[in-house]
């Protein structure tokens, strides 16, 4: 069905999250007519739980990081069964950046070379050296709070006094010295004083479900702003069915349905996926055709395979000394002591610590009880008063490697409410994985008995935890190895671009917001300076 064809554009953006909101606004200079379709919709601040006393409530309602939980109209379902890792996702104006932690590294120079320096993986066809400049530009556009001079980086500078320590971070740092281990104040996307004519952080703590404060960096409040002021148009509400192509091999528009639930056909010059991990591949797979049966840009056979997570370890602290509980950010302290390979681990590559603060009321109940810290019955209350502002964490961010057996297929059954086909996702854990979760779990352990825990729970991998989504139309030189070249154009589609964290070679081990939006900055670049002979 080809529907209502809208105005031909320039650009068509799909996708209105960290990489698509960067690579419209970054594009705005050329004056092409620029649209982007966004599946869901802007989120009003006043609307985050973030404003009302039922914040913990909702975190498993409408504001879960599940799709599937969620279950609203602008989500589509996804089949994780075969996956101990479980989505985590958000579809509207933002995307995930509307619950993320606003937790802000890049990644190392060694991941780039991972190949070179650890006989693993791939080397991606770019180095840090070719994203500095679009980190350096990307902070500039988001906000970072950090303190400059961490030794685990090149020098790199930050735009405003990092996140406060608290009693958490505070202790947890002097375990770390007393260890005689890295750590360092944590680069952050939220406001220590205000930014852009965003306010400060107030410190409620409730940053993981929307920041109606305005203080952490979302992109429906940095990037989009300014790409609308530039005259670039949003839609949202928009569901892109299927990219067309026509007999060159040239990407023509996309299929998707309006609001009002009609099909519509927008055409365009030059198509931009910024659909994250899942989302990318699952559109691609749909958009099979006589030309490309087995999935748009798939002549490599890899769009949907090498899916990496960064498998979560999470270990939890219960002091005597009564600490931050849930108040203030998150997260505002990292360590990168045991990031780059060491051979006598017994695995290479490595991982982060971020430290966490306490918990919420009802999260520390539910969490207390799961655990068998807090009993039903006699001793309930005196067992949540023990815990209750009294624990401190860390969690692991252990770096995935890429397989090809880890990958997003298309479902045959289910479908999202426009009859879409939906993804369904097929994960196991890999050996140098967990061994790298062990570790992290023992020097973790070890961190805080020096800290002083009375005692430790662990959760290894977090369940919940698929936050980053990577790896399924990777980038490279050589069009029988990767779906996009160096510069994010697809070695099949020569008018179509790729800019989400499914670029990625491998996955580092640190959160990726900050390399996929340097990445969707320098795809921009490329294609501004390129554009006399873009398609050649």
């Amino acid at each position: 069905m080809t529907g209502t064809a809208n105005d031909p554009v320039d650009v068509l953006i799909i996708g209105g999250g960290a990489s698509g909101a960067a690579v419209a606004w970054s594009l705005a200079d050329t004056r092409m007519r620029i649209l982007c379709l966004e599946q869901g919709d802007w989120v009003k601040p006043t609307e985050f739980p973030t404003t009302g006393r039922d914040w913990e409530a909702r975190q498993y309602g409408d504001f879960s990081v599940s799709p599937n939980r969620r279950g609203l109209p602008e989500d589509y379902p996804i089949n994780e069964d075969e996956s101990p890792i479980k989505i985590a996702n958000f579809n509207g104006v933002g995307g995930g950046t509307i619950l993320y932690a606003g937790h802000f590294p890049r990644l190392h120079p060694s991941d780039f070379r991972v190949r070179s320096l650890d006989g693993v993986a791939d080397d991606w066809p770019i180095s840090y050296e070719t994203l500095e400049p679009y980190y350096a530009q990307n902070d500039e556009m988001t906000g970072v709070a950090g303190l400059e001079g961490d030794p685990a980086y090149p020098p790199k500078s930050v735009q405003m006094p990092p996140l406060p320590l608290g009693r958490t971070g505070a202790m947890l740092g002097g375990a770390m010295n007393t260890l005689g281990w890295h750590w360092w104040p944590s680069d952050a996307a939220i406001n220590t004083q205000t930014y852009d004519d965003r306010a400060p952080c107030i410190n409620l703590g409730h940053c993981l479900h929307g920041c109606a404060q305005g203080a952490k960096s979302s992109t429906d409040g940095s990037y989009w702003p300014k790409a609308i002021r530039a005259r670039v148009e949003l839609r949202t509400r928009c569901r892109v069915r299927r990219i067309e192509t026509d007999s060159d091999r040239m990407a023509t528009g996309a299929h998707y349905v309006d609001p009002d639930g009609v099909e519509r056909f927008q055409p365009a010059a030059i198509v931009i996926v910024a659909c994250n991990g899942v989302g990318t591949p699952r559109l691609l797979l749909n958009s099979a055709s006589e030309q490309f049966p087995e999935g748009l840009a798939n002549s490599s056979g890899l769009v949907g395979k090498n899916l990496m997570f960064h498998p979560y370890g999470q270990i939890r602290g219960y002091f005597d000394r009564k600490l931050d509980a849930y108040r203030g950010p998150r997260i505002g302290a990292w360590s990168m002591e045991f990031y780059e390979t060491d051979a006598s681990r017994g695995f290479v590559r490595g991982y982060c610590y971020q430290f966490s603060r306490g918990l919420g009321p009802v999260s520390t109940a539910t969490a207390g009880m799961a655990d068998g810290l807090i009993p039903w019955g006699e001793g309930h209350h005196a067992g949540f008063r023990r815990l209750f502002e009294h624990s401190a964490g860390m969690v692991s961010i252990c770096e995935d490697l890429p397989e090809e057996i880890n990958r997003v297929t298309l479902d045959p059954q289910l479908t999202d409410s426009d009859g879409i086909p939906a993804p369904k996702i097929t994960y196991r854990l890999g050996e140098n994985s967990q061994k790298m979760l062990d570790h992290s779990i023992a020097r973790a352990t070890e961190i805080l008995k020096t800290a002083g825990a009375r005692e430790i729970t662990v959760k290894s991998p977090m369940p919940s935890a698929g936050w980053h989504l990577l790896g399924t139309a990777r980038m490279g030189l050589d069009p029988q190895r990767s779906v996009v070249n160096d510069w994010g154009r697809s070695h099949d589609v020569r008018n179509l671009f790729i800019v989400d964290g499914s670029v990625f070679v491998t996955a580092g081990g640190v959160n990726p917001t900050s390399t996929i939006q340097a990445i969707a900055l320098y795809v921009a670049d490329q294609i501004k300076a390129r554009l006399h002979n873009l398609f050649d």
